[in-house]
């Protein structure tokens, strides 16, 4: 099955060989794509599949227009948090791998009416489940000029997220914030020139991140998914932020969200997971030179002890 241009255009999957080697995809076996998108990565599990399942989620609307038609894939629309839940009500009890492609797609990025780019004027929305209640725009408008700053830090370490935070609430008192041009303006005042690329960059991506609780959702998949793990089975987990790569980092580490070395009364670790990759695999220059986007991925693997 080839990654048709719609796919590609949609989101190009990076370290696609990578993934697919380290799932040690099983011909009958049943795996679960968690981030579906354009298909990318779903296409190539069901080409090794034969006669397995493949359950894939994604809660944005516009990526169920990519739906690839296999009986065996069904496509859930739900976010991957609920992974547990959303395996429990089709009574599967184990899977023997899982795949997560963190972050946003290309289609997210270069869509301008989603408003998760600081490169074009658009309502300020940062949705990837448009049928959520609070956009950019409404926590922005709402939230207290501290939580504007701590999410700011937090999520984006941007360093001037206190003047940036006063910026937006100072604005936003003369006229609700709509746009994200609006937001950029707010940012490049309180941001020296040489640095506004890099800030916009941090400002967005923590903005989005609070928006669409990216950073809950990931603590939920990764417990979630682990009660779901068959023996042997694997967690193939790529990220693209330093905040997302240490959290997975550490759960594969300790097999716990605390980061706990638990040790057995002989000093050996007990942790329900083995890892896979002791160093995050990342992108060939030349994979690099052909997606740019891929620049910052970084690919963690652990498997369920037996």
């Amino acid at each position: 099955m080839k990654i048709s241009a719609v796919e590609k255009e949609y989101h190009n999957p990076v370290l696609l060989e990578e993934c697919l080697e380290h799932l040690n995809l099983k011909a009958g076996g049943t795996y679960v794509d968690v981030t579906f998108g354009g298909g990318g990565h779903s296409g190539k599990i069901l080409e090794k599949l034969h006669e397995g399942r493949l359950l894939a989620f994604d809660k944005d609307a516009d990526a169920h227009r990519n739906l690839i038609k296999d009986p065996r894939l069904e496509l859930i629309r739900s976010d991957f948090r609920f992974i547990e839940a959303e395996l429990g009500k089709r009574e599967i009890k184990a899977v023997d791998g899982i795949l997560a492609d963190l972050g946003i797609s290309s289609h997210h990025v270069d869509a301008p009416e989603r408003g998760f780019s600081f490169r074009f004027d658009a309502p300020l929305d940062m949705r990837m489940d448009q049928s959520q209640e609070v956009s950019a725009a409404t926590l922005l408008n709402q939230a207290e000029e501290a939580d504007i700053a701590k999410w700011l830090w937090q999520w984006g370490e941007v360093k001037a997220s206190r003047r940036i935070a006063r910026e937006l609430v100072r604005r936003r008192a003369l006229k609700p914030l709509e746009t994200t041009f609006e937001l950029v303006e707010a940012t490049e005042a309180c941001t020296p020139q040489k640095l506004r690329k890099k800030v916009l960059a941090q400002v967005f991506q923590a903005i989005r991140i609070e928006v669409n609780s990216e950073m809950d959702g990931l603590r939920e998949l990764l417990t979630g998914g682990l009660k779901l793990l068959a023996p042997g089975g694997r967690f193939v987990i790529m990220s693209y932020h330093s905040l997302e790569d240490r959290m997975v980092k550490n759960f594969f580490r300790f097999g716990n969200l605390n980061y706990e070395d638990r040790r057995d009364f002989y000093g050996n670790q007990i942790s329900p997971l083995k890892l896979i990759t002791r160093k995050a695999i990342v992108p060939s220059e030349q994979e690099i030179l052909a997606n740019p986007r891929a620049r910052s991925a970084r690919l963690r693997v652990a498997e369920r002890h037996t």
